[in-house]
């Protein structure tokens, strides 16, 4: 039988109730009589929508992840400088996950190793998420905020997977702790080495052989001092055993 389109309120009933159903109990052991009775609906009524549970599974990302991209695309147009977009967007992310605990269990503990959902609807929606990303690197890149020749994929691989690896802990800790908030921190930490400025950092290197004093010296580049010792003052000859004067 041919599924219904998956769009109108009672659609999104099921999706919200399937995504409250699936953060409680988690999705293996959720039930779609479950998501049925927090729905208020029948479940051959959400069979008319969905195929299976792992499909409903798959269609929750789309609409919470939609309005995210929505958003971004609304208000980054505002935002001066790539790296100030960058952190608008992280701090997205950052909420999204935090406000919203039952979908980002969901997306991090089921969705993001599965296969199956790459080839979904909703992972395109992800794709967009992270295609916003991936512009605000680039043109930080081509304005010269950035150095020339870091891979964008790989800065936005560095920066969501440190993201996701906070919350997948926090998760797994079953939400006990208070998540900090970390993004400036984070933004700190891993973009000093991507920004153009970052190549002048200084770093110095003492080697003293000897007795010989050294100089601070403040460079753009890597540099290792080596000082090389003060020639010592010469020792007097002490004279030969037999030959020495007399006391």
């Amino acid at each position: 039988m041919e599924k219904k389109p998956k769009s109108g309120a009672k659609v999104q009933a099921i999706i919200d109730a399937a995504l409250k159903v699936f953060g409680e109990k988690g999705y293996y052991d959720a039930t779609i009589s479950d998501v049925a009775r927090r729905a208020k609906v029948s479940e051959a009524t959400i069979y008319e929508y969905f195929g299976s549970k792992e499909d409903l599974l798959f269609a929750i990302p789309r609409e919470i992840t939609q309005t995210s991209v929505n958003f971004l695309h609304a208000v980054l147009p505002f935002i001066s400088g790539s790296k100030n977009k960058i952190r608008a967007i992280l701090y997205g992310y950052y909420n999204l996950y935090k406000e919203n605990p039952e979908y980002s269990a969901l997306v991090l503990l089921n969705l993001k190793h599965n296969r199956k959902f790459m080839e979904t609807e909703g992972y395109a929606v992800v794709r967009q998420a992270g295609g916003v990303l991936l512009g605000a690197i680039d043109e930080g890149i081509r304005n010269g905020e950035f150095r020339s020749g870091i891979d964008p994929r790989l800065v936005r691989s560095i920066l969501l997977g440190t993201l996701e690896h906070i919350f997948f802990r926090w998760h797994l800790l079953e939400r006990k702790e208070e998540l900090p908030d970390f993004v400036d921190q984070m933004m700190d930490i891993l973009m000093n080495g991507a920004e153009k400025d970052g190549i002048g950092r200084s770093l110095q290197i003492n080697i003293n052989l000897g007795e010989g004093g050294t100089t601070m010296v403040e460079t753009g580049k890597p540099q290792a001092i080596v000082t090389s010792p003060s020639t010592p003052a010469s020792k007097p000859e002490e004279a030969p055993p037999g030959k020495r004067s007399a006391g």
